[in-house]
């Protein structure tokens, strides 16, 4: 009856490594034809012309869908965040960035859609465009407040003037890209008047409802089904353009229709990480009390659609002091529109925030180490919100002992090993912890055992193992009688895998509908919705916690930096099953040595089209990038939320940045503000 907290293998393990697992593009649909992708050449402008006769009457070609033929969408569709308009695809002539769909070429073979979609003529006539990304954009406004809202706490001007010493610098980062390994695939096909499909996306029903509305349809004739996925890091959290557009031909031709996205054009028509620029002016005293930080991020966005990179959250949350002063501004640019990224906001945050407190610990004469643990807060330093539970403090004490933090000497350029410059850095991070409502459906067979249906999704991440733990726990019986169904968006609603708030969400439906079980004798069949229990939670701040610290050699003369050592210790709630929980955080820190020293989406200035859309250009960390890598939790407890637990999917790939740049400037004595620590900023 203790099978939370016991590290298990992946129940769906061997079906992977067998190759018996299938994904999207892998199921077999009797009829298939295949759909190729077009994609627009400009980066704004308009289609004057798609010669669709020149592809018609070659090998398996069906016909080309185009603005001219596509089905018409409903333009109020949209997400989190509104109406969105990278839905509205194939709608119009328009072309609102380079990469954006222009036409879906589909034939009876994958290979005969491709040679086709490669020879389609289109042509445009081409408008000015703005890629160029500045802080200080004449079309900058302030970012949407549905979260991360600005805050004026205190007297920032008042505080900084009192202060002894004042770091005030920016910090940038570049645009990023997920980079799952599974490229976006859907296929699709009618059922009668019901429209079924395969997709590779990160909540189905969520999916679900957001296809129906889009070709006006009612959510009981869409289902959607997403067994396993090879990764998504956020950018499968979207009704995704292969989803939308073998819809479209699966209307047109009357059959199933896979639609698979190509490396490249995953990075062109999918999402990522928006480009931000931070200014940081942090105050205070010689002691290293903080009297003000003031944090002003900016970040761009698409007219398309409405985002927040909200860069603010860590500000708001880590340290006390006595002004807290923050605003978003958001760019809008000719580009892809942006959106979630694994540590959305809070890994670009934490690069700039706690860069800027190793700076002021620098200035002072401080180990960064004391510095943090002297600005402690006793509550949330903006809301005034006691914490549900804090465990910084532990993370930031346990690691610093692991680590050896302790015989740091913590002036620059002093540590070498031949050619090679040595140092060592870390940083403090947070995570935003809470859950979303979901429904769940338990029915006790005649056989012993009980059918756990959630519409959850498994990333990889082990979330089937987890939630099967959780179920056997809450059922009071062994996990060999839990049959666990996941993954369709007939299901009910249920949260997506994200935000760190998927097991959260599961879990509490899981645990609600197993103790109405227990009230039948456990017998029957019992749902339930969360949305009411939800509304009960008491008002708190509620945060994962994790200290990061990074060893890193420089070569100055060849401006190359290689990371030796990194140590995260978390505090993630009760953790449901170690072995999957460390492989997530572990995971989640090499996301963020990627981050520092590889990952930057790279335009050409002159034709705004993005360059290196390839795993040739984009640089992510490979096998021999990744060092000895240590993670372990502190003992923690999330009060009010059932088993516990907080979530370990974001707070791994936050803060480990930082602690590698901080690494770098402790190795070399120049302080990086720019990701990535790219060759030519290190040579010397």
């Amino acid at each position: 009856m203790n099978a939370v907290g016991v590290a298990q293998p992946r129940i769906e393990g061997p079906a992977k490594v067998t190759g018996a697992a299938r994904y999207a593009a892998d199921v077999p649909i009797e009829g298939l034809a295949f759909g190729a992708v077009v994609l627009a050449t400009v980066t704004r402008g308009r289609i004057r012309d798609i010669d669709v006769d020149a592809v018609r009457n070659m090998p398996g070609v069906l016909g080309v869908i185009d603005h001219r033929n596509a089905p018409r969408l409903n333009p109020k569709a949209g997400g989190f965040f509104g109406p969105d308009g990278q839905l509205q695809l194939l709608q119009d002539e328009m072309i609102p960035f380079a990469g954006r769909p222009v036409a879906l070429v589909v034939a009876e073979t994958l290979e005969q859609a491709q040679a086709a979609a490669h020879v389609l003529p289109v042509t445009y006539d081409e408008e000015p465009h703005d890629t160029n990304f500045t802080a200080d954009h004449p079309a900058g406004r302030p970012a949407m407040t549905i979260f991360d809202e600005p805050v004026d706490v205190g007297d920032v001007e008042a505080e900084l003037a009192a202060s002894s010493v004042v770091v005030e610098e920016r910090y940038r980062t570049p645009e990023e890209y997920h980079s799952a390994m599974e490229p976006h695939s859907a296929t699709v096909w009618w059922d009668g008047e019901r429209l079924e499909a395969i997709d590779s996306n990160q909540g189905p029903f969520v999916i679900a409802a957001t296809l129906a509305t889009l070709f006006s349809l009612s959510l009981e004739k869409v289902r959607i089904r997403t067994e396993h996925v090879g990764g998504g890091f956020g950018s499968k959290g979207l009704c995704g353009p292969q989803l939308i557009l073998a819809a479209m031909a699966a209307h047109r031709f009357g059959r199933p229709v896979r639609v698979t996205l190509t490396r490249t054009q995953v990075f062109l028509t999918t999402a990522m990480r928006p480009a931000t620029d931070q200014l940081i002016r942090i105050g205070a005293d010689a002691d290293g009390r903080l009297r003000a930080i003031w944090h002003e991020p900016a970040f761009e966005i698409s007219p398309l659609v409405e985002y927040i990179e909200g860069c603010t959250e860590l500000t708001k949350t880590l340290y006390a002091a006595r002004a807290i002063r923050t605003r978003l501004t958001a760019v809008p640019l000719d580009i892809l529109p942006p959106y979630s990224m694994r540590g959305p906001g809070a890994a670009p945050g934490s690069f700039a925030l706690e860069s800027a407190m190793d700076e002021l610990a620098e200035r002072l004469g401080i180990d960064p180490l004391e510095l943090r643990l002297r600005n402690e807060p006793a509550a949330g330093p903006v809301s005034g919100l006691p914490f549900s539970s804090r465990n910084l403090v532990e993370c930031l004490r346990e690691g610093a002992h692991r680590f050896g933090w302790g015989t740091r000497d913590h002036r620059p350029r002093l540590r070498r090993e031949g050619s090679l410059l040595v140092g060592t850095g870390l940083a403090a991070t947070s995570f935003s912890a809470g859950a979303f409502p979901s429904s769940a459906t338990i029915t006790a067979e005649a056989d012993g055992t009980f059918t756990v249906a959630i519409g959850a999704t498994d990333l990889g991440t082990g979330a089937r193992t987890a939630l099967t733990a959780i179920a056997a726990d809450a059922l009071e019986a062994g996990t060999e009688r839990i049959r666990l169904r996941i993954s369709d968006s007939d299901l009910g609603p249920a949260w997506s895998a994200g935000g760190s708030r998927g097991t959260t969400s599961w879990a509490w439906a899981i645990t609600e509908a197993a103790e109405k079980l227990r009230g039948q004798e456990w017998r029957g069949t019992v749902t339930i919705d969360t949305t009411q229990s939800l509304g009960g939670l008491p008002g708190r701040e509620r945060h994962a916690y994790s200290a990061v610290f990074a060893e890193v050699t420089a070569d100055p003369a060849t401006g190359e930096v290689r990371v030796r050592r990194l140590l995260g210790m978390f505090a993630v709630g009760r953790v449901v099953n170690p072995l999957l929980a460390r492989s997530q955080v572990i995971g989640g820190m090499i996301g963020g040595l990627s981050m520092a020293l590889h990952e930057e989406g790279v335009r050409d200035p002159v034709s705004g089209r993005h360059v290196n859309a390839d795993f040739a250009g984009y640089h992510i960390a490979a096998h021999a990038d990744v060092p000895d890598i240590e993670a372990d939790f502190v003992p923690d407890h999330e009060p009010g939320i059932p088993v516990g637990v907080k979530g370990a999917g974001e707070i791994g790939n936050v803060g480990t940045a930082a602690a590698i740049a901080n690494a770098v400037w402790h190795a070399t004595g120049v302080r990086q503000r720019s990701l990535p620590i790219r060759l030519d900023r290190v040579l010397e």
